[in-house]
This record gives structure tokens, sequence and C-alpha cells, in this order.
């Protein structure tokens, strides 16, 4: 009966800390859960179709290869690089963004034509990357201490899933979106949703991620992304296939100086 007693004095204890968040605290304890849901997966790599689709219909299609790094300096938390393949227009064109966990990301874009990379500045990152509706700063790692949050609600979302409502505002300044509003499911922590609203606090894009599978027991990774311009009637889908994690990476690999080397 005493330990009967503890147990729902425990729990009556946690209900009323509950209940207590503000909704920015609840927002950024979701925040937390979904990113640590996600460490540990070292490195991995993947197949991407990427699919402009215009204002008519008419689509043309891109291949391309991803190499992700996880990592721990400098403030860093992940290196990327996008390597395009087909067409042959847009060939060895290659992005490597290296993603910080509290400050501004650096991204280069190397160009084949001139054997040379560019340095993507801060207030070009909210640009449309390589004509498609996802930016420059769709591809950096959405780190937790980028943004402030806020808990919204629960709603019944993507297959009947029960998930959580919040809003997260960027703190960087050149940042192209005023806000974002994230759907993340209550079971696994996946993201499903997410609406973007440009700077002048208007509708600008939607995301909708499909199609998750899990690997190595625990990282979860989707097989679609699709992302629609409310504004422009433009949409891109991007279809992920072929994921391999622990392939050996290393951030030799990761450095600008490198792109041309790569294949």
């Amino acid at each position: 009966m005493k330990y009967r007693f503890l147990i729902l004095l425990t729990l009556s204890a946690i209900a009323a800390l509950s209940e207590a968040q503000t909704p920015e605290q609840q927002g950024l304890e979701i925040a937390r859960e979904y990113d640590v849901r996600d460490i540990g997966y070292k490195d991995y790599t993947a197949n991407m179709e990427m699919i402009l689709i215009n204002a008519q219909g008419e689509q043309s299609v891109r291949n391309l290869r991803t190499r992700t790094l996880e990592i721990e300096q400098d403030g860093e938390s992940e290196r990327r690089l996008l390597v395009f393949d087909r067409p042959a227009d847009v060939r060895g064109t290659i992005l490597l963004t290296a993603s910080k966990k509290t400050r501004s990301d650096d991204q280069w874009l190397y160009f084949p034509a001139i054997k040379r990379h560019k340095r993507i500045s801060s207030n070009n990152k909210s640009g449309p990357f390589m004509g498609s509706e996802f930016a420059y700063e769709d591809f950096s790692s959405p780190e937790v201490d980028k943004y402030t949050y806020k808990y919204l609600r629960d709603e019944t979302c993507v297959d009947n899933l029960s998930c959580f409502v919040l809003e997260r505002y960027p703190i960087e300044q050149d940042s192209g979106y005023s806000k974002q509003i994230l759907w993340i499911d209550k079971a696994e922590y996946r993201l499903w949703q997410v609406h973007f609203y440009d700077r002048k606090e208007s509708l600008l894009k939607k995301l909708k991620i499909s199609g998750y599978k899990q690997y190595l027991g625990k990282f979860w990774r989707a097989e679609a992304m699709e992302m629609e311009n409310v504004q422009t009637r433009k949409q891109t889908v991007l279809n992920w296939s072929a994921y391999e994690f622990h392939v050996g990476l290393e951030i030799a690999e990761f450095q600008p100086n490198r792109l041309r080397t790569i294949r």
C-alpha cells in the first residue's frame, strides 16, 4: 500500500510539472527529444532523385547522391555533400554544408565547368537551390539552439498518428523564414510536415515527408519529401533510396579544397 501511494504521488508530481510548463518550454522539450533520437548515426550515404515541377505541371528530373558525416568539432554537428550525376548540364555540381550548432552554417557550391568552388554568403542561403523549391538553408541540420519554440497543440496527422504541433522561429537574421510549423509524431518523434512562412509572415511553402524506414534499429529515414511553393505553385519532389550506414566516411572528404576530386 505504501509503495502504491508513492507511485501515485510521483505520477501526480510529474503531471503537475508538465501542466506547469509554458508553451515555449514544451516546444523546446519536444525539439530536444526529436534531436537526441537521431544522435549516433556516425555516417551514411544515399541516392536521390530530384523532380522539378513547374506551375503548368511540366517535369524535369535530376539524379544526385548524398554523403553525410556526423562530427563533433569546432561547434559543428554534421557535414553533408550533395553530388549531382545527371543530367549532363549539372553533372559534377556539388554542395558542401558544414552545419554549426549555434551559428550560421558554412556552405560551398562547386562548379565543374570552371573547377572552382564558391562560398554561399549568409544572405543568399534563403535562395532556391539549383532551381528547386528547396532553399540552401533547407539542407542544413536543424540544430535545436538555432531556434526558439512554442508548442501549439496535439493533432492527428499522417496515417492517424498522434502528433505534436509546434512553431519554431529562426534566430539567424538572414533566414528566409519568419517561422515554421512542424508536425512530429509522439510515438517515434518523426517529422511529417513543415509549413514555412516568409519574412512577411505569409505562408510560403509546405513540406510533406513520407515512407519512413528504420535503420540500425534506431534511425528513421524518409523515402520521399514533397516541397510545394504555395505562392508560385511550383513543386520539388526528393525521392531517397539506397541508404547505407557506417560506410567509413572521413572528415578529409568534406573539405572545400577537395571538392574537385570527388567522383
